[in-house]
């Protein structure tokens, strides 16, 4: 958490975050252009905001985009925030009016978080039901296998599915791909949208990078930037203490 404040303490490095707050999704070459600093600087200030984990980063061909991560701007609310009933930071509702700006070959949600543990450990937190009922308040049910159906279903004893999909690619313990959607609209191709979850061991904690794109309208952009980042601070707990945080269920419709 130092690393957090001690990034957001510049200046410049608040106003690249304002940047991508606008539009994410940007090249160094974009962000350069409102800011009146030399390329090797602004790539410094990035380095620092990347390793205080406030960006992630994707490659798409020659290019690197940078993306606004929220996560730690969400677990300061849980930590310093919500514990003294002061008003919610607005800034994780706000991220939804850079939908109309985003592009369609990009992802629309990148989140980069770091948790004390095991690439197997995260793989078996995001696919087991048990546990996904645990901090997620819906059990995640499939046998995981590329091609195969996954359903998102309530823990209340119903059976009922909020969001079913199907697998696009299982390669455990470092990569799940799959499809969303409600399940009022499956068979609807332009209804899906998809998410990817990227396991990566770095130094002796992991790096999961969740990526949610496709998503097709509003609604469902605005249940992603709040929905996320609890979800996987909540998973962070888990993992990490053995305990997860106290939250109402939470899901993203495919709408």
């Amino acid at each position: 958490m130092d690393k957090v404040f001690k990034a957001l303490a510049d200046e410049t490095r608040r106003r690249l975050l304002d940047r991508l707050h606008e539009h994410n999704g940007q090249t160094l070459g974009e962000l350069c252009e409102h800011i009146d600093m030399t390329r090797q600087s602004v790539t410094q200030h990035l380095a620092v905001l990347e390793a205080a984990n406030l960006v992630g980063t994707v490659r798409r061909g020659r290019e690197k985009l940078h993306y606004l991560n929220p996560v730690p701007l969400h677990e300061i609310q849980e930590r310093w925030i919500d514990k003294f009933e002061r008003p919610r930071l607005s800034a994780l509702s706000a991220l939804k009016r850079r939908a109309e700006e985003a592009m369609s070959d990009k992802p629309t949600f990148v989140y980069v978080t770091y948790i004390r543990s095991t690439p197997e450990k995260v793989w078996e937190a995001l696919t087991d039901a048990e546990l996904t009922g645990a901090y997620w308040g819906h059990h995640n049910v499939s046998d995981w296998k590329q091609g195969s159906r996954w359903e998102h279903v309530r823990t209340d004893g119903s059976g009922i599915a909020d969001v079913v999909g199907g697998v696009v690619e299982s390669e455990p313990p470092t990569r799940l791909v799959t499809t969303w959607v409600d399940p009022q609209n499956e068979g609807q191709e332009d209804k899906y949208s998809r998410v990817t979850f990227d396991i990566t061991p770095h130094e002796d904690i992991v790096r999961l990078t969740v990526t949610h794109e496709d998503l097709w309208d509003e609604g469902a952009l605005s249940d992603v930037s709040g929905g996320w980042p609890a979800v996987l601070s909540n998973l962070k707990s888990l993992l990490e203490t053995g305990s997860p945080l106290p939250q109402e269920p939470w899901l993203v419709p495919g709408h």
